[in-house]
């Protein structure tokens, strides 16, 4: 069990006989009223998506998901394809499936697959990515006036901001829970 506010993106949550996958979980405080969170979520059998406001002291059933690692393959029409490397079994999950996992997927790559009774529902992405950057503009010299950044489009086709010093090529480390660059790992 937890409360509602300890719930964050991401967490599994059931409440009644539905189960839901926290999309957008936001906390507020105000001067009158008790503390409430607003939760953007997706129900894991239909795939609805519901906003839902509940007192900050609410009691939820906290879900833990199996996980299961697969290879990811490849994408056609919206269906991203992953396949178990033990009995070679392959799934297909939708871009919804996905969220923002998509602007990371690279075609081989490992990843693990949540599992709600023996259902795939999703995945869960390592805290960093390292992309090649396949677009940016170069950098002009003497533009450093503080934390100047550039647009940039990595492998995947994301688009992200880099520091100037970011060219094409060069592998960075991306955060995939905010889509931030971390760190340039090698340049060309």
């Amino acid at each position: 069990m937890k409360t509602a506010q300890e719930v964050s993106s991401g967490n599994i949550i059931k409440i009644g006989e539905e189960v839901f996958i926290i999309q957008k979980a936001t906390y507020n405080k105000s001067g009158r009223n008790s503390a409430v969170v607003k939760f953007k979520m997706k129900n894991l059998i239909t795939g609805q998506i519901k906003e839902e406001v509940m007192k900050a002291s609410d009691k939820l059933d906290d879900i833990r998901l199996d996980k299961k690692t697969m290879q990811f393959l490849y994408e056609v029409g919206g269906d991203y394809n992953f396949m178990d490397q033990e009995s070679f079994e392959q799934i297909a999950l939708t871009a919804d499936d996905l969220g923002d996992a998509t602007n990371y997927l690279k075609e081989e790559m490992f990843i693990d697959i949540l599992l709600y009774e023996e259902r795939p529902v999703g995945v869960e992405l390592p805290n960093s990515v390292e992309r090649e950057v396949t677009y940016t503009e170069p950098g002009l010299r003497g533009d450093t006036t503080g934390k100047v950044l550039k647009p940039a489009t990595i492998e995947t086709g994301y688009e992200l901001s880099v520091p100037l010093f970011v060219n094409i090529g060069d592998i960075i480390r991306i955060d995939t829970r905010n889509g931030e660059y971390l760190e340039r790992v090698n340049n060309k």
